[in-house]
């Protein structure tokens, strides 16, 4: 487990890099493209900083929602979970941060302006509009981290970003976004019969 703890700097860095692009909404994935991901078919689940599977997520509001989730699109993949010896770890990261948007509304404004042979003189003034108004929204994003458990190797990563305000429904965003991610795990889908 300590290769796991390891680790997991240097993936903060590098999602760190990620989700800070500005941007309305962004998917990502990136892989060891010499791994061959169809050995792996059984996972478990790790909490960052903890040594325990499986252990609850007080401090994720949707954590268990978001496992859950994930669990539906990992078992369409062929995947099942295993907490005494998995072929995988898997890890997720979450964040959310309020940002605050400004805007001007359009002015109008009044001129004069006065002119003869070879000189012009002119001023304006506005007289309505040019409010700045705030909004608010949050700046959400996801990631999950797959590990192998005998080499402890990062071997693939993918999250998404997202702008959404809290009239949204956050179930339905999260689960298409963990779609969308688990769409870009090199694990091709299990055929359905």
């Amino acid at each position: 487990m300590k290769r796991y703890l390891l680790q997991l700097p240097i993936c903060s860095f590098i999602l760190i890099l990620v989700f800070s692009v500005p941007g309305q909404a962004q998917v990502f994935s990136d892989y060891d493209g010499h791994v061959d991901f169809n050995k792996y078919k059984t996972y478990a689940w790790i909490a960052p900083g903890d040594s325990i599977l499986n252990r609850q997520r007080p401090d994720k509001l949707f954590g268990g929602f978001i496992m859950n989730t994930a669990n539906q699109e990992l078992k369409s993949k062929g995947m099942a979970v295993d907490t005494v010896q998995p072929s995988a770890i898997f890890i997720f990261h979450t964040k959310v941060q309020e940002k605050t948007k400004y805007t001007q509304s359009a002015t109008l404004s009044v001129g004069v302006g006065v002119a003869g042979p070879g000189y012009y003189a002119g001023g304006m003034a506005p007289v309505a509009g040019g409010e700045i108004r705030e909004s608010y929204y949050q700046n959400g994003s996801l990631a999950f981290e797959m590990f192998d458990t005998k080499t402890g190797h990062l071997i693939w990563t993918g999250g998404d970003k997202k702008d959404f305000t809290n009239s949204e429904d956050i179930q339905k965003m999260i689960t298409t976004s963990v779609k969308k991610i688990f769409k870009k795990l090199p694990i091709k889908a299990k055929k359905k019969k």
